[in-house]
């Protein structure tokens, strides 16, 4: 056992989340060689890139961080470009962590924030105070002391006998106190707690809980003040667990029992592309897809027959999925 403890209270509701989360996961582990495909990684991946650069104010959306991933240019300043193509390198090295490895943390930092900072990689060398609306919310530790407090983390993160579950909401806010980087240390505070719950059940690899984060996100600061102000991080666990609870359940109802029992693979695979890009053509289904244009048309003739799609607009207009798929 770590002879560093994170203060916290394990409570009745987060036993509760945990039972419901484990419950969910469990529904969609069952169904996962046929509904986590390749493409749905991919759409998830763009959602939680997107979703994790959108807390921090960089808004230049799905459809762009889908042609950077796919080698095109796209128009944005220089800055948010270098933001999401560290994200883009930081993410593709995921399932590479350890969770419990600090030199991993380092390198993920590195890869996020090459161009972005010179010491990329590195613990900050200048004492900070972390910021809301109203200014300055408490100063971070000295940085004196901040490879000290990481290695303690991580000591805990590896000895401690609690539930991965639990440690990766209590990681992600003692990170986040420790503020150890003289930038990103929101993005890779929400990408390490994905990467410990991906160590825990693998499915996590397509789960987005970044950009459900990204929904909540008032909520998600107000979280963090209110158990910097208690002195333990008990609310924000319980809150990172209603997240995590709620995106397993999204993902679950997207692509779950009902898409599968009445859409063949094909069908699946349209849906997830059209809720990626909306403006996909036939041809560029066909492409994707891997089938002929005219089977992309007759099933998606099907599947708006089945009210799952419509066409908004003529040529240059979109394709609109139904929420109840």
């Amino acid at each position: 056992m770590s002879s560093y403890e994170p203060p916290y209270t394990i409570t009745t509701k987060m036993l509760a989340l945990s039972t419901e989360i484990g419950e969910a996961l469990t529904k969609l582990e069952y169904e996962e060689n046929r509904i986590i495909t390749p493409q749905l990684r991919k759409i998830n991946r763009i959602k939680t890139i997107a979703g994790t650069l959108e807390i921090e104010g960089n808004f230049i959306g799905e459809e762009k961080i889908t042609a950077l991933l796919e080698g095109k240019r796209v128009l944005g300043t220089y800055e948010e470009i270098l933001e999401v193509e560290g994200a883009i390198e930081a993410y593709r090295a995921f399932e590479s962590y350890g969770f419990d490895s600090l030199d991993d943390l380092l390198r993920a930092h590195k890869l996020l924030m090459k161009g972005i900072l010179k010491n990329a990689g590195s613990f900050r060398s200048i004492n900070v105070g972390v910021g809301n609306h109203e200014g300055v919310s408490y100063v971070a530790p000295p940085h004196g002391v901040v490879p000290d407090l990481m290695k303690q983390l991580f000591t805990w993160l590896q000895k401690s006998d609690e539930h991965l579950l639990i440690k990766s909401c209590v990681f992600h806010y003692e990170f986040e106190f420790i503020h150890p980087f003289s930038d990103g240390n929101g993005r890779i505070g929400r990408l390490w707690q994905s990467v410990i719950l991906y160590h825990w059940r693998k499915v996590f690899n397509a789960i987005p809980t970044e950009s459900m984060i990204r929904n909540h996100q008032e909520r998600y600061y107000q979280v963090l003040e209110e158990a910097g102000e208690l002195g333990e991080s008990t609310p924000f666990i319980e809150f990172m667990l209603e997240v995590i609870l709620e995106t397993i359940q999204k993902v679950g109802n997207r692509v779950g029992n009902r898409v599968g029992n009445e859409l063949s693979a094909n069908q699946q695979q349209i849906i997830l592309a059209l809720r990626d890009n909306p403006k996909l053509s036939a041809q560029k289904l066909s492409e994707i897809i891997g089938i002929s244009k005219r089977k992309i048309e007759e099933n998606l003739a099907k599947l708006k027959g089945k009210g799952m799609v419509q066409r908004i607009g003529g040529t240059r207009g979109y394709w609109e999925v139904s929420d109840e798929v």
